[in-house]
């Protein structure tokens, strides 16, 4: 068997609001609860699995492929519900997309301001 990751935790104030916030803004199905998570389940079968946590919650970078039809739709959504975003991950490019090995990428922040980024090649398949 040939490992693969099947689930990551994602720790945030609001598991509710927090994984519905990705699971819209992707255009994914709505999140499922098991036990204390509410899970997003990803194309590929790897699931977010969103739990909330009292205290200080450290910022964690969450990347997704997607197709450039889907970059429409999910730029359109980060257009129009007005999240900043960014073509780097120091977010020093506001307001700008990446086209880093002639796909497109953006960054932008969820609501527990996990750094989260859209892109449609992945990085280094244009070499």
């Amino acid at each position: 068997m040939s490992v693969q990751l099947n689930h990551t935790i994602v720790w945030c104030r609001d598991k509710e609001r927090s994984a519905t916030f990705l699971a819209e803004l992707l255009g994914l199905a709505k999140p499922t609860s098991f036990g204390p998570f509410r899970i997003v389940e990803a194309g590929n079968g790897v699931s977010l699995d969103y739990h909330d946590v009292d205290g200080e919650i450290a910022s964690q970078h969450y990347a997704f492929l997607i197709s450039e039809d889907e970059f429409d739709e999910i730029f359109g959504r980060i257009s129009e519900w007005g999240l900043e975003y960014w073509a780097d991950p120091a977010l020093s490019r506001r307001g700008e997309i990446n086209r880093n090995d002639g796909g497109r990428g953006v960054y932008f922040r969820d609501p527990d301001g996990h750094l989260l980024e859209i892109i449609t090649r992945p990085y280094g398949s244009g070499r």
